[in-house]
């Protein structure tokens, strides 16, 4: 397929190997799409599972050598407009993109003890205010493109009653909230909006102690893959899931414990 006739797809937050966003990056490409993923090497560094200095770079590598098309860029969604810059990056390199992926996320442990107004303030930011502009920017350039049947907006979302995520769970379900209304709003423009729930998934943050803890939960006796959640994504956002919007669908085995 020519690059003129490729779908153009964003996915934020690939920083690592292990991660959800590299295995949806990668099925995506497998279908065929183009692909401009973000990554924050400083979160990973400093509050995630350990920056991985030449990930990007090896990643786009892999994805080039599927026989797409593949650019990345480092973004702080913490910074206001950052999605303007994203999409300005993404228009200047190929041209309007027909597929967003929402997986840069923010997530510290907090409990009611230490949640306080100043993290609120952050996990806004990254978790919510970004994202949602994101969306709503990315629909307005795709109207103006003329638009299709097969624009597509998926996000990553969680949920459950760990009390030491508060801050991330209630970040997370506004993003459910605003998934069917968001939905309604942008089916005339022919764009399906849809929320996937992994449950937890290995992507490299769980010791054996938690995964021995949180095998029994889960009907099929392992733990979740990325790449369990990157299948759902590569099929809400090819053409057979166009009657399939505003929907938050669980991709995590069954999950017992929620």
């Amino acid at each position: 397929m020519s690059s003129e006739n490729r779908k153009i797809a964003v996915v934020t937050g690939a920083s690592r190997e292990d991660g959800i966003g590299t295995a949806v990056c990668h099925a995506l490409a497998e279908d065929g799409m183009d692909i401009f993923f973000t990554h924050f090497g400083k979160y990973d560094e400093i509050e995630g599972n350990g920056q991985e200095h030449e990930w990007p770079s090896q990643l786009k590598e892999q994805l080039s050598a599927k026989g797409v098309r593949a650019a990345h860029m480092e973004i702080d969604f913490s910074i206001s407009g950052s999605h303007q810059t994203l999409l300005d990056a993404v228009e200047k390199e190929w041209g309007t993109p027909s597929v967003l992926i929402h997986n840069a996320t923010y997530q510290t442990d907090t409990d009611f003890r230490s949640l306080n107004a100043e993290t609120l303030d952050t996990y806004y930011k990254i978790n919510n205010r970004e994202p949602i502009l994101l969306s709503t920017e990315f629909a307005k350039r795709f109207e103006e493109m003329g638009g299709s049947d097969e624009g597509r907006i998926i996000q990553l979302v969680s949920g459950g009653p760990d009390p030491n995520n508060l801050a991330y769970i209630g970040t997370k379900g506004m993003l459910k909230a605003m998934t069917y209304p968001l939905a309604v709003g942008l089916a005339p423009l022919g764009i399906t909006v849809n929320s996937v729930d992994p449950g937890p998934t290995d992507t490299g943050w769980m010791d054996e102690s938690l995964k021995e803890q949180l095998k029994p939960l889960f009907p099929k006796g392992r733990i979740g893959k990325a790449e369990d959640a990157a299948k759902l994504i590569r099929f809400l956002a090819g053409p057979e899931s166009g009657w399939i919007t505003g929907q938050t669908i669980d991709s995590n085995g069954g999950f017992l414990g929620k």
